[in-house]
């Protein structure tokens, strides 16, 4: 399997979105998962629900944080400047496979549903949900940078 479908199916465990795409780079990171669950968890549902960013477009920023970023209080703006036009190649490229980084837009929703409660995962759950497909996508697109930008 390799990490996009781990990635996929960490979501059909029941991982959110933004937990899903993290956790496929523990491995990499050398992060704990209980960890990479904690730092995820707020970002899932477009940020705790509210169908803002994607939960699989902020998880690959986390993972590509962790991986390009310097682990220092940028002071440099041109390190600064480099990380974000990192995240922002990052998800432009989604935003061009997919149409959107926002979650409710993903969705076609209108609007949030207005409930912080999550849905209940049935098997109903997963087939409606576009979800995993983003979560493949978000790590392809950060598989494929790495490829040709290792660090």
């Amino acid at each position: 399997m390799n990490r996009a479908e781990y990635g996929e199916s960490l979501f059909k465990s029941g991982m959110s979105c933004a937990q899903s795409v993290l956790c496929a780079y523990c491995d990499e990171l050398g992060l704990d998962e209980a960890v990479a669950l904690k730092i995820a968890g707020p970002f899932g549902g477009g940020m705790g629900r509210m169908r803002e960013v994607c939960g699989a477009v902020s998880g690959m920023f986390m993972a590509a944080g962790l991986i390009y970023g310097t682990g220092k209080v940028w002071k440099d703006r041109d390190e600064k400047s480099a990380h974000y036009k990192l995240i922002q190649e990052l998800a432009s490229k989604f935003r061009e496979i997919n149409g959107s980084i926002v979650c409710r837009e993903l969705l076609g929703l209108k609007a949030p549903e207005g409930t912080y409660v999550p849905e209940e995962r049935t098997a109903d759950y997963y087939k409606k949900r576009p979800c995993g497909a983003y979560i493949r996508c978000a790590i392809e697109i950060l598989d494929k940078y790495m490829e040709e930008n290792r660090v």
